[in-house]
């Protein structure tokens, strides 16, 4: 199988974490856009979802979904997201997309995290994916020196603004040996909105798509 079926059956998979009536969050990205086409044909009935992105928005929409705000739920059944990498503790490194601050917020309203992933993601240690950091404009120079002062190499992502207006800044070669640390440290740093590590709230669990089938992490 190629990776695109290998999303199809990932997202398949994860109906089996959705409640027919219930209110979903939905990720960003291509593994949660087959997601959003399974759950489509599955005919599945759900209350409603919370958007994690406007794309993903405008999927749900055209799909017939109703979107609703987070601010009118309260908590989340479900959250249904991917990840650019994961390691074997659930960690994740997210934000590829630029989506990054809402999927947390998102992810922390929800009483289960399903991540959803092709095992290509799995590493031993993060950091080989570039950590997105999502910035306020004027702090992109002064985040940017912070990270190189944590041991990264910062690079802007240029012609990119996040839906909620901000600039992204993707750090190379930063060393995630301590994941929930590093979390804490950049999103401390003044100019921060958040930075790509689920850590402090990882997934709690990981639906991996294989040759072989679907592994549980």
């Amino acid at each position: 199988m190629n990776q695109d079926d290998l999303k199809r059956m990932v997202g398949k998979a994860a109906l089996d974490y959705v409640e027919p009536d219930s209110v979903i969050g939905v990720g960003t990205g291509s593994t949660v856009n087959c997601f959003i086409e399974a759950l489509v044909h599955s005919r599945m009935r759900i209350e409603s979802a919370v958007s994690s992105s406007e794309a993903t928005t405008k999927l749900l929409q055209a799909a017939g979904i109703r979107v609703v705000d987070l601010n009118q739920t309260g908590g989340l059944d479900v959250y249904i997201d991917g990840a650019d990498e994961f390691d074997q503790h659930r960690r994740l490194i997210k934000g590829g997309g630029g989506a990054l601050t809402r999927e947390k917020i998102v992810a922390a309203a929800s009483r289960k995290f399903v991540c959803i992933a092709d095992e290509s993601k799995q590493v031993g240690v993060l950091g080989k994916f570039p950590l997105p950091v999502e910035v306020i404009p004027l702090a992109r120079s002064l985040v940017a020196r912070k990270m190189v002062a944590l041991g990264g190499q910062p690079q802007w992502r240029e012609n990119f603004t996040s839906d909620n207006g901000n600039w992204i800044l993707d750090i190379h070669n930063l060393d995630l040996v301590d994941p929930v640390a590093m979390e804490k440290a950049i999103n401390n740093l003044p100019g921060v909105v958040t930075c790509g590590l689920f850590a402090i709230r990882p997934a709690d669990l990981v639906l991996i798509a294989t040759n072989e089938g679907i592994r549980i992490s």
